[in-house]
């Protein structure tokens, strides 16, 4: 494909920004979509049926039909990596996945309901005897993200069998707190790794080891105690855990794609199994969705279109994302790696440098807490943004005054933001016309979630197809971690000759002032 500026509808598009949108009326029953579950609402994006029109045809005429086809089939749409990208193979019925994933998913998912089941009812038990009352999923980035916002967002206010912990920073201060007062013989521990040497989840699981090990004093006592999700058995057949309790996990998931995997096995134990299987089904209707709808009704499409105008066309440099309910609180980091890792890339598929501005800062946090700290900015600072808002109808819980108070504030927020605030008094002055969508789901179910998580995968996927851009790599991450492994033994005592003079300063500075230090 030609670099995007090269297309005529791109070049039409730059033509149309320099100008105010037209058509002012009917905008709510023209730019509404709606699933069972779900409603989303683009009315107050800048847009008109001339923007709208040429955005349709770029999606055209940059392949998107074809890339989407390719994605489902099990392409090599990784060409860095030579994989596929077959998340939505996980969620698919077996007659409509590709052969890549074989009977594997069915295999795998059934072994992870059967283990939850087990460890939830007590069947399965700890070693001596006891049943287990805790769960700690140590991972990181994809393998942490998606299961914690999951669980979190499932189990909030509702009783549970099990307390589900979550360990991805190599800080210390992590994993200590997390096993502070936590009875090993109840404790079961998921390690989850694709190669199982990730630096942080290695260093957290041989703690969690060795505290267990320090207080039960039996190797053999480990069987019932770690359990594996990797690619990598023989590696987590030395740590101690035996291959009977190894999950896999393929190379045609990534891992910011992969909680519907066996890595969302924390949410089959927290939330249980019945809540798994809703957040696939969930991810199934977006699925069928995405392959089915029109163009100019088609979610994933029309909010990667969206994004693409207020970014490249109308300047946004950050993409603002505030969710409206408590449980979603963590749903702002985990589309910071879902949607700045696939896209925050500045060549293009065949290496070149890109010519237009790729994925912005996506960054947020939940309502009403957020109008009390960064709101301030969106409403009066001079970043241009956009801003996705978040709603849920109906609340788990009984307290419907706090209810309309929470929905009331992000209807207002998100009108401010288009209406702004005329006064004679300049500090008091507000602009509006801040292109803002407005997600509402009827409630916070396993389905629902799931759809609003499989909502932006694709979103993220058509974005990197009309930027020209592989969604699924992500070579920037390992070179800080490639760097990170001479300092650390810089830290250590050895020399720090070769190294750039500021690293090397600080390297010397906290060396001297470490307790540790060799």
């Amino acid at each position: 494909m030609p670099s995007p500026d090269q297309l005529a509808a791109w070049q039409r598009l730059s033509a149309l920004a320099t100008r105010p949108h037209t058509d002012q009326t009917d905008r709510f029953a023209r730019y509404t979509i709606e699933l069972p579950g779900l409603f989303i609402d683009f009315s107050k994006q800048r847009i008109d049926h001339d923007v709208l029109a040429a955005l349709l045809d770029l999606a055209e005429q940059a392949g998107f039909a074809t890339a989407r086809a390719r994605l489902f089939s099990g392409a090599t749409v990784n060409v860095t990596e030579q994989r596929p990208a077959l998340h939505t193979a996980l969620r698919a019925p077996a007659a409509e996945r590709p052969s890549i994933a074989g009977d594997v998913v069915d295999a795998t998912l059934a072994r992870v309901l059967r283990f939850a089941a087990a460890v939830r009812t007590g069947e399965h038990r700890g070693h001596s005897g006891k049943t287990i009352t805790d769960i700690v999923h140590i991972g990181i980035g994809g393998s942490h993200l998606g299961p914690e916002l999951a669980v979190e967002a499932l189990t909030a206010g509702r009783a549970a069998p099990l307390r589900c912990h979550f360990v991805a920073n190599v800080d210390g201060h992590a994993i200590a707190t997390t096993l502070r007062g936590l009875d090993p013989a109840r404790t079961l521990f998921v390690v989850v790794s694709k190669s199982f040497a990730t630096l942080e989840t290695q260093v957290n699981a041989a703690s969690a080891r060795s505290w267990f090990l320090e207080r039960v004093g039996s190797l053999t006592a480990l069987r019932q105690h770690f359990v594996g999700i990797t690619a990598n058995v023989p590696a987590a057949q030395a740590f101690g855990i035996e291959e009977h309790a190894i999950f896999p996990m393929w190379d045609w998931v990534g891992g910011r794609f992969s909680l519907w995997s066996a890595v969302g096995l924390p949410i089959a134990l927290c939330a249980g199994p019945d809540a798994f299987l809703g957040l696939l089904a969930g991810a199934r209707a977006m699925d069928e969705h995405f392959l089915g709808a029109a163009p100019d009704r088609n979610m994933p499409l029309l909010m990667a279109l969206a994004g693409i105008w207020n970014y490249d066309f109308l300047g946004a440099t950050n993409q603002v994302v505030l969710p409206y309910d408590q449980r979603l609180r963590l749903l702002p980091d985990y589309l910071q790696q879902l949607e700045m890792e696939s896209n925050g890339k500045r060549v293009s598929l065949d290496g070149q440098p890109v010519s237009v501005p790729t994925m912005p800062i996506v960054w947020g946090g939940e309502g009403t807490n957020g109008q009390h700290a960064f709101h301030q900015l969106l409403h009066q600072g001079t970043s241009r943004f956009a801003a996705d808002f978040i709603l849920v109808a109906n609340a788990d819980h009984t307290l419907e005054e706090h209810q309309r108070w929470l929905l009331a504030n992000g209807l207002a927020q998100s009108q401010a933001m288009l209406l702004g605030h005329d006064d004679p008094d300049p500090h008091r002055r507000v602009t509006g016309n801040k292109p803002t969508t407005t997600i509402v789901l009827d409630a916070l179910t396993p389905g629902a979630l799931g759809a609003l998580l499989a909502l932006y995968e694709h979103k993220v996927f058509c974005q990197g197809v009309l930027w020209n851009i592989n969604s699924f790599d992500q070579w920037g991450v390992e070179l800080g971690k490639r760097l990170a492994l001479p300092i650390h033994d810089q830290l250590r005592g050895q020399s720090t000759a070769g190294q750039d003079a500021s690293t090397a300063g600080l390297v010397a500075h906290i060396r001297a002032r470490a307790r540790n230090a060799h």
